[in-house]
């Protein structure tokens, strides 16, 4: 374990009373923030962490429930994901959230009763994904033939094309030859659990990135990593604890009610009991409380991170009596059931039962649905896919509802996604729907909290290396 030593002083002034350049205010204590916190004050920084909630972590957390530690909703990251695995690597927590040996998804046909798997093999790109397409029961041999010329098609466009963020995937799909089943038993498969959107309603740019990055540039990029401890271990206490190691100071219940320049270009924070003056700040919250925090003129057009839309995500929790689930997850076709974890270790559950944690993404329809229609629906669902579920007792059903979890990937949405410099001096934006390139996921997240203290550390003449890694 790696550890940083930092001077004790962490105040925003120095001994003359005026701010320090060398002093930081990062806002908002998400994934996003705590990168920025962390990456400015190993460059020396003295750094403070202001977060609202009375946790770090943001939309990717864990609360306890009774007896049992659950996590908000089912999180997962790739192999591709450099800056995820720099993040784990840096709290030292990637032990706690291991990768596949290699990728394997079963993949369950509730009409048909059939179970299908999307496997890889150890040969080059594109030929790690062959076998397995060719065996995939799930489509038709002319079905499966389609994919791999939509698959050489999508990897030849050119991702730096301003011109793809205002394409559909969808509609780019179908002019590929991808029919509906083709659509729903493989790209939406992905795709939906990743965008956060039907092929339909997201921008080609942002799908083209996940399937080139993902399946397309090297064979172990798309291997599934999930935390095997409740999240809140990894996002909050880990987290804490090398902020802490490093010098930064964090102030979680504290809420920042605006900031505006002062003295020398530098930066007043101010919080609901405190206020804070540093040289750099760096906003790492959604788009509507960073619209609300920024002065007016530190963006071309300020208002349109208002444009930014939202997305759900909608997580049933499920306690069996016994254990219905071999696997420690599939994902389904001809239900309305999506991806489904095994969460009974992670949560602390003992005995014989099982906690399974169902992941429904693109929720707007059922976001809003009252507990027993969800149950209703969802429990013959399980009963319909897992034989072993029928006649189990259901100790417990509970609903998790993120109602903004991710921005939308519509059409668009490229050019309404600010870089992390603002046209003010000192003001950084972070968060993952700031222009990373990449969807609303954790890996967006941290890249954009290492581009807000690259940009911040560049400015005060302290350029760093890389964080991380691109992935090839």
């Amino acid at each position: 374990m790696t550890t940083y030593d930092m001077p004790p002083d962490r105040q925003g002034t120095g001994p003359d009373g005026r701010p320090e350049r060398a002093a930081a205010v990062v806002v908002g204590g998400g994934l996003a923030g705590i990168t920025a916190a962390l990456a400015l004050a190993d460059a020396g920084l003295r750094v403070t962490l202001l977060e609202g909630r009375p946790r770090l972590g943001g939309l990717a957390f864990s609360f306890r429930r009774g007896e049992l530690t659950v996590d908000n909703g089912q999180h997962v990251y790739l192999r591709c994901c450099t800056a995820y695995r720099w993040f784990l690597d840096r709290i030292d927590g990637a032990g706690l959230a291991p990768l596949q040996d290699r990728l394997d998804v079963p993949v369950l046909d509730a009409d048909r009763n059939r179970l299908g798997r999307l496997r890889r093999t150890a040969l080059p790109v594109p030929l790690h994904l062959a076998s397995s397409l060719a065996r995939y029961p799930h489509l038709s041999l002319g079905e499966r033939a389609s994919v791999g010329r939509a698959a050489l098609a999508l990897k030849g466009l050119d991702l730096a094309d301003p011109a793809l963020d205002d394409q559909n995937f969808g509609q780019w799909l179908a002019r590929h030859g991808q029919s509906p089943r083709t659509v729903e038993a493989l790209w939406d498969l992905v795709g939906i659990a990743t965008l956060n959107a039907e092929a339909g309603d997201a921008s080609l740019s942002l799908a083209a990135m996940v399937f080139k990055t993902g399946l397309l540039s090297e064979p172990g990029a798309a291997d599934i990593g999930w935390a095997r401890v409740p999240l809140g271990e990894l996002h909050d206490t880990l987290a804490r604890t090398a902020l802490d190691k490093a010098g930064v100071r964090v102030e979680t219940r504290t809420r920042v009610g605006s900031l505006s320049r002062i003295e020398d270009g530098a930066w007043r924070v101010e919080t609901d009991g405190e206020r804070i003056d540093a040289g750099t700040v760096v906003l790492a919250v959604p788009q509507q409380e960073a619209h609300a925090l920024l002065p007016a003129g530190s963006l071309d057009d300020q208002d349109s991170i208002l444009g930014i839309g939202t997305a759900p995500i909608l997580n049933l929790h499920v306690i069996y009596d016994r254990k219905v689930l071999k696997r420690p997850f599939f994902t389904a076709l001809g239900s309305p059931v999506q991806w489904v974890f095994d969460r009974t270790e992670a949560s602390g559950l003992t005995g014989a039962g099982q906690y399974l944690a169902v992941s429904q993404s693109v929720a707007q329809d059922e976001i809003d649905a009252p507990v027993a229609a969800l149950r209703e629906r969802y429990l013959p669902e399980l009963e319909r896919l897992l034989p072993a579920a029928r006649g189990a007792g259901v100790r417990d059903f509970f609903v998790t509802r993120e109602r903004t979890a991710t921005f939308a990937p519509t059409p668009g949405v490229g050019r309404l996604r600010p870089g992390a410099r603002t046209r003010t001096p000192g003001l950084y934006l972070a968060g993952a729907w700031t222009a990373t390139g990449w969807p609303a996921t954790m890996e967006s997240a941290v890249r954009s909290g290492t581009l807000a203290a690259e940009a911040a550390l560049t400015t005060l003449g302290r350029p760093r290396d890389r964080l991380f890694r691109e992935a090839a």
